[in-house]
């Protein structure tokens, strides 16, 4: 896959990715919006593809995997009980609670074609080695990664600028340190819940 050239301009309208086509909501929380506006930007075909989702919350990241075409997601929180009820009884979510995603090895050495994870307050150097863990050894294995620029400087109120700045330093310095490869990186096409912060979404591969 090129690699594309960072588009700090390149999002959905948030109204319009956060519909369906009857007027209802598309993903069961609105984190599923910024995957799947990933998805589409990096060009992905999910399907048939076995993902695991880290830091799953209520499931917008692993609603978007199955509407994508995913057959299978790991879902992964240290929550409990806060997976959406119909995700929870998809027989194609295998669910994963009580369960911190920096400590949890894939269940019975399943491997993933996607791995998708926001972990909350965690910075990337400590959330892509957990991610590899569950990531397969094909060449088509792909990682998603929500980089929060406020939480990986510590500065909460960051202009879009300076987020897609932090950004840069995440990806230039921070991350192909880690194992992994940038195949590109775009804005969220909405801000955060929690302060309106910009964030942005990163496609990674194994090094």
């Amino acid at each position: 896959m090129s690699k594309r050239k960072f588009n700090p301009h390149a999002v959905k309208d948030a109204d319009a990715s956060a519909r369906s086509p009857s007027g209802g909501a598309r993903f069961v929380s609105r984190g599923g919006i910024k995957l799947d506006a990933a998805i589409e930007h990096f060009g992905l075909d999910l399907t048939g593809w076995v993902g695991a989702d880290l830091g799953c919350s209520t499931g917008g990241f692993v609603d978007c995997q199955l509407q994508r075409g995913a057959t299978k997601v790991y879902a992964v929180d240290t929550a409990y009980g806060e997976l959406a009820w119909t995700l929870r009884n998809d027989h194609r979510v295998v669910v994963i609670e009580r369960s911190n995603a920096l400590h949890t090895d894939p269940p019975d050495g399943a491997v993933c074609d996607l791995v998708s994870l926001d972990l909350g307050w965690t910075k990337q150097e400590k959330a892509i080695p957990a991610a590899l863990r569950w990531l397969n050894d094909l060449a088509a294995a792909r990682i998603v990664t929500l980089i929060k620029p406020h939480y990986e400087s510590g500065r909460h109120g960051m202009t879009d600028e300076e987020a897609d700045a932090e950004t840069r330093r995440v990806v230039d310095d921070v991350l192909p340190g880690l194992g992994v490869e940038v195949l590109g990186h775009v804005r969220s096409p909405i801000h955060g819940g929690k302060g309106g912060n910009m964030e942005h979404l990163a496609l990674l591969r194994r090094r």
